[in-house]
């Protein structure tokens, strides 16, 4: 399938994950892609694993650093004149009890979760052709609350939220904008916010499929949501969790 066949795809934080996958799954079906990420080695390195010549452009950026959004955004008219999608993956965890988290936990987790997420997708506007298409990647501690996760968990509703708002402004420019919300999924974040080796495990026994979920299989969704398959869909926030917010486990 080239469903992104000469599409232009914005994915901040691509460098691992769930960002890194869907690159990937961008390019086999014909996109354009931009990755973003704070770190050069790390960009240098996805370059290589990606492997895709011209049609990859790897920007260092920090999503919360508005003059770095605004010089990303130069970089990406320079090269492809426009913008087709987006897709605001950066994003960071502080796991920890409320009693515990400081000040600076909270400024970062906002500043990276929630405002670097706000400017992205506001500086790309101008970039936007109509018909376009926004995916914001929250979580799905949106529905099932998370004792360690209080200032993530709030920042990753403050994104759905923005979903929806900007579903509906953003329409009449028919520029669809969805939410996913991953469940356990084995990242690089997973892992460092996991080191207990029965931490597998646990979490498996609490989704009815009884695994952790693959950053592949969120980079389906996302190319659903970002595609012409999903043309009628807009403000929705799509669960990708193999049915942990949803149902018990049958064993």
């Amino acid at each position: 399938m080239k469903r992104f066949a000469n599409r232009t795809v914005l994915i901040t934080g691509g460098t691992s994950g769930m960002g890194l996958a869907t690159a990937r799954r961008l390019l086999d079906e014909g996109a354009y892609v931009v990755i973003t990420g704070r770190d050069e080695s790390r960009l240098e390195r996805a370059a290589g694993h990606l492997d895709a010549g011209p049609r990859l452009l790897t920007v260092r950026a920090d999503a919360a650093n508005l003059a770095d959004l605004d010089a990303l955004m130069r970089r990406i008219e320079t090269w492809r004149g426009s913008l087709d999608v987006v897709f605001a993956n950066a994003g960071t965890g502080v796991f920890k009890p409320s009693a515990e988290l400081t000040e600076a936990d909270f400024d970062h987790s906002v500043d990276v979760n929630f405002k670097g997420v706000y400017f992205t997708v506001q500086k790309a506007l101008p970039l936007l052709k109509e018909g376009s298409a926004v995916v914001l990647n929250a979580s799905w501690t949106l529905y099932r609350g998370l004792p360690i996760a209080s200032v993530y968990s709030a920042t990753k509703a403050a994104v759905h939220n923005l979903a929806r708002t900007l579903g509906s402004e953003l329409a009449p420019r028919g520029i669809r904008v969805n939410s996913i919300s991953p469940g356990y999924i084995d990242t690089e974040m997973y892992r460092g916010a996991n080191d207990d080796p029965e931490a597998d495990d646990r979490n498996a026994a609490q989704v009815p499929l009884g695994t952790i979920g693959h950053a592949a299989e969120v980079a389906a969704a996302v190319a659903f949501l970002a595609s012409d398959d999903a043309s009628y869909i807009t403000g929705q926030d799509l669960v990708i969790d193999g049915g942990l917010v949803g149902s018990f486990p049958n064993r």
